[in-house]
């Protein structure tokens, strides 16, 4: 099997790693964190400009056209920088819902303005009784007659603060954890009804909870099939496990990078401590930790592009790795930095944060363990 980047994808990786390098230092991403929308839209413009936004979308719609490899590519540089701008929700979640499921003027109307970089979207799926359950769906769409009225709440919106435009689930028909009977509806932030209370995470994002009252929305806006929203929502969403893993693959490279960097540096008894070889290694064990990961990372996106039969499996299992493999290299990583290996001063303690939040999006460790083993045994 061949793992070698095409051409295009190795100007991809080079385009954003120079990027993160050059204008995305850790003061920076300090000050936009620190900014009260938790993002920055002139650099969101800058990604736009530079084509970024445009790698999943058809090239009718003035996209790329590219696939899995091409977002792996791009996560896996954003995740190095702790890059705050919300390129999984708006371009991945949101902009993957539409690509799938939107009907074409839905797609001309809201794709373009995506990759322009004038727009941004999320996907307001979860909810408080939800836990890690896609089709635990409470919020109700009534049909109207010119339309649907929503009525619920969604919480932890990735994006919810500053997005244009929501794609809402909402239960159609059937019982409240039923797949069948759950739609999609593109709602815009500003509808009548609409309201959210936005909040920042310990990683940094900020995020919102919506509040559906008697939210009215045209039958135009419905994105998929009628009570058939929940097979879109399952493959947009298994997508973005991937582009998840990818960013946390980044991350634990830089924090082993990082780690090892600075056992040269720090000295004990006269002499650096990265001569320890009790200390070498817990630095080599966690190194296999980070190459296990791509390698798992690798087969999960192959079983995705070549539309192998246990891509689910492979997704479930890299998840599983993933919350192991990113425990253990994070909690190595502040161990041997000492006390400011926690300290908000110190970027360690921040990837750790953020590789603690990727390991509760879309289920914990736990949860895609119980996933495979059913898809596995059952």
């Amino acid at each position: 099997m061949n793992f070698d980047f095409t051409e295009e994808q190795v100007m991809l990786r080079d385009s954003v790693a120079r990027y993160v390098q050059d204008d995305y230092d850790w003061e920076t991403r300090v000050a936009i964190a620190n900014s009260e929308e938790g993002m920055d839209r002139a650099r969101w413009q800058t990604f736009a400009e530079l084509g970024w936004l445009s790698i999943p979308f058809a090239e009718e719609h003035g996209g790329f056209g590219g696939n899995a490899v091409d977002v792996m590519v791009v996560m896996e540089e954003l995740g190095k920088g702790l890059v705050l701008e919300p390129y999984l929700a708006t371009v991945l979640l949101y902009g993957g819902l539409l690509q799938k499921g939107g009907s074409a003027e839905l797609q001309a109307a809201q794709i373009p303005s995506i990759i322009d970089g004038s727009s941004l979207g999320a996907f307001a799926y979860l909810e408080r009784q939800g836990r890690y359950e896609l089709a635990d769906v409470k919020t109700s769409a009534t049909a109207s007659d010119d339309g649907f009225v929503l009525n619920g709440e969604k919480v932890v919106v990735l994006n919810g603060a500053n997005a244009d435009q929501f794609i809402v689930s909402a239960r159609t028909s059937g019982e409240q954890s039923d797949e069948q009977g759950i739609s999609l509806f593109l709602v815009p932030a500003d509808a009548a009804g609409l309201e959210r209370i936005d909040y920042r995470m310990m990683d940094g994002q900020r995020v919102a909870n919506v509040v559906l009252k008697n939210v009215k929305v045209p039958a135009g806006n419905l994105v998929g099939e009628l009570n058939a929203g929940y097979s879109l929502i399952d493959q947009v969403v298994m997508e973005a496990n991937l582009a998840l893993s990818a960013e946390a693959l980044g991350i634990m490279q830089q924090l082993n990078a990082k780690t090892v960097e600075y056992t040269r540096t720090r000295e004990q008894f006269g002499v650096a401590i990265s001569s320890f070889q009790a200390l070498q290694h817990r630095m080599v064990d966690t190194f296999i930790s980070y190459e296990q990961a791509k390698s798992l990372l690798y087969r999960a996106v192959c079983a995705l592009t070549d539309d192998q039969e246990d891509e689910a499996q492979a997704i479930h299992a890299l998840r599983v790795l993933l919350d192991k493999a990113g425990k253990h290299i994070f909690g190595e990583a502040i161990q041997l930095h000492g006390g400011m290996g926690i300290t908000d001063e110190l970027d360690i303690g921040h990837y750790a944060k953020r590789l603690m939040m990727i390991n509760t999006t879309f289920g914990n460790g736990d949860y895609h363990q119980a996933q495979f083993n059913a898809l596995r045994y059952n």
